[in-house]
Order: structure tokens, then sequence, then C-alpha cells
């Protein structure tokens, strides 16, 4: 179990800051040590928000996972990246999304970058928080890339890239990392039309070399692109096969559902840690302290606090940093809200 009840975390990723956006239309003109400097800078504004709102777990916000050099796709040797998106004008959607062809054998021989991240991470953030790493999983990785020659279908693909995913978990707990977030989000996509099992056993192939080495969790949502989903957002197709995915907590979206499916944490419960999004990410209303504290009640109907942990439904990214800083203050305030009224309450009974 984690080490206290009722603790804050997020998922991973965190708004860009629009000098950052900026300057990652021109990282050409900077210099190596500018560009150091500038991810630096970035890292460092990601954790002062996450550190003011109060957060027991915090990221680097994955402020270095640039679409140009510093993307998961360009550490990969064997595919041809499109540059352009496919649809330019029009209301944004994941068929935006730039897809990338195989052109040969897929290698990684300088990994993945994110221990890098996680280096940096180390370096910047203050004493007093846990940190963790946000890493995808080979299927929700295989997404993007054109199944070609070797690689026949989605499958393939992921099994190509399931060496490269594990390696770089492996890394991680090498370097220090203790807790890490293994981000599949389009497994619980595509879960009511391919087998959960198979998803299940690939994911525990993947984190097979960490278990036990590291505190694991996975995410689990139904897509967030330009806060969109791309799925059918139910839970009940990936369960009760993935009680058996070989992580110590379960990540699931609950508040842009209005909170359907609640039940499924109980069953997630039952057997670890489970954290549930309580703060919608896709809505710029700010919940209040109240509504939030009101959610971890309901919550808690299905859990126990030791099992329990508080997030947003999902990354932030997609999220003005302005709503993305107030949300976390108000999930921090709201649990603590919630905290002290259930003292005063067993105080008084």
């Amino acid at each position: 179990m984690k080490q206290r009840p009722l603790r804050t975390t997020v998922v991973g990723s965190y708004p860009l800051p629009a000098w950052l956006e900026f300057a990652s239309q021109h990282l050409e003109a900077f210099g190596e040590t500018d560009r150091a400097e500038l991810f630096d800078d970035a890292v460092t504004a990601a954790l002062h928000d996450q550190v003011g709102a109060g957060l027991d777990v915090v990221t680097d916000g994955e402020q270095t996972r640039l679409d140009f050099n510093l993307s998961f796709y360009g550490y990969l040797e064997g595919i041809e990246r499109e540059a352009a998106s496919p649809r330019r004008f029009g209301p944004p959607g994941h068929d935006q999304r730039s897809q990338h062809a195989i052109t040969g054998e897929l290698r990684a021989p300088k990994g993945l970058g994110i221990v890098a991240e996680f280096d940096r991470l180390q370096r910047l953030a203050p004493a007093g928080r846990t940190l963790k790493a946000s890493v995808p999983g080979p299927y929700t990785l295989s997404g993007r890339l054109v199944p070609a020659g070797r690689y026949a279908d989605r499958y393939a693909v992921t099994e190509a890239l399931l060496p490269f995913v594990r390696a770089e978990l492996e890394a991680l707990v090498t370097a220090g990392c203790h807790e890490i977030c293994l981000d599949e989000p389009s497994m619980s996509c595509y879960a009511h039309r391919d087998d959960p099992r198979r998803f299940v056993e690939i994911l525990n192939r993947t984190v097979a070399p960490v278990v036990g080495r590291c505190r694991l969790s996975t995410h689990l949502c139904f897509g967030n692109y330009k806060a969109r989903a791309v799925a059918p957002r139910r839970y009940a197709p990936l369960f009760p096969a993935f009680l058996e995915a070989a992580v110590d907590e379960i990540h699931v979206e609950m508040a842009s559902r209005e909170f359907a499916e609640l039940g499924v944490i109980g069953a997630i419960a039952a057997v670890k840690d489970v954290a549930v999004g309580i703060v919608d990410v896709k809505n710029y209303w700010i919940e209040p302290p109240e509504e939030v504290a009101e959610r971890v009640r309901r919550c808690l109907r299905h859990a126990p606090p030791e099992r329990l942990s508080l997030a947003p439904d999902c990354g932030l990214s997609q999220t003005a940093r302005w709503a993305a800083r107030a949300k976390l203050q108000n999930l921090v305030a709201g649990v603590a809200l919630f905290v002290v009224r259930r003292f005063a309450r067993d105080a008084r009974a």
C-alpha cells in the first residue's frame, strides 16, 4: 500500500508555459546550453505550481516531451516521421495527430529519454515530495506508428516496442525512481473491442522486471487530446481482467463522467490501491473545495482511505495553466477540508 491515506497525486503532464510553446517552434535558434536552461526553467515552473498547491506526489509535468527532437518517436530508429498534421483546419480531434511510417527495424539505441527527465526532476524538486515518472506503455506508444513490413499489425508493433519500454523502466529504477506510472490509456480506449486479458498480459510483461522494486501504477482513461475522448467511456469492459494487472495502483477518471461506475473503485481497492480522478480536466469550472470534499466522501463509500489517492481525471497538458493551477489547489484544499471535517465529527462522537 501507499505511505499515507488520501494522498493527492497527478497523472504526469502539466500545461506548457506559453514561452515554452513558442520556443519549441524555434529550438534551432537556441544553443545546447540555452535549451538546457529552457527545460530547467519549464520544469521549475511546473514544480512551482504543483508544490504550491500542496500535492503529495509531483512530476516534471512532462515539460520536455515536445513533438520535435524530444518526442518519444524522435528516439526511435526505423521510422519516417510525418512532419505535418494530416488535418490543419476544422474542429480539433484525433485525426489531426501525425502518424509515422515504419521503414525498417524498430530500434531505440539511446532509450526513450525518460531517465534524463527524471534526473532533471530529482535535481530541481524540493525535498519532501514523492517524485513520479510517467512512461507511455508499448500499446499506447504503438498507436501512432503505421504497421508495415515485418510489423503486420498494431500488436506486432507493440511487441517490438515492449523491450524499449521495459528497459526504460529498469533504467529509471536504477536511477533512483521509486514511483512510476505506466501510462496505457489506449488499453481502456479499445478494451470494448479487443480482449482485455491480452492487454493485461502485455502490461504485466512490460513491468515484470521492476515489480517489487518500485511503486507501480497504471493510468486508464478514454483519451484527452484537445479535451476530447476517443472511446466509449465505460470501465466495464476492462474488469475484472485488469484486477490482475501487476501494479500497485490503478488510476481511473470519474469526474468527467459524473462518477458513473464509481463502484469499480471498490473492486480495485479489494486487491490494490486506487487513484480516483475527482477534478475534471476537460471542464473550465473550477471545483470548489466543498465540492471536492463531497466527492472524497462519495469515494470512501467504496474504498477505504488507506487504499485511496485523489487526482485529476487525466494529465493536465490540455488544460490552460491558470485552470490547472486552480484545480490542483482546490483538489488539495478539498481533501484537507474533508479530513478536518471528519476529524471534528469523530471528536464529537
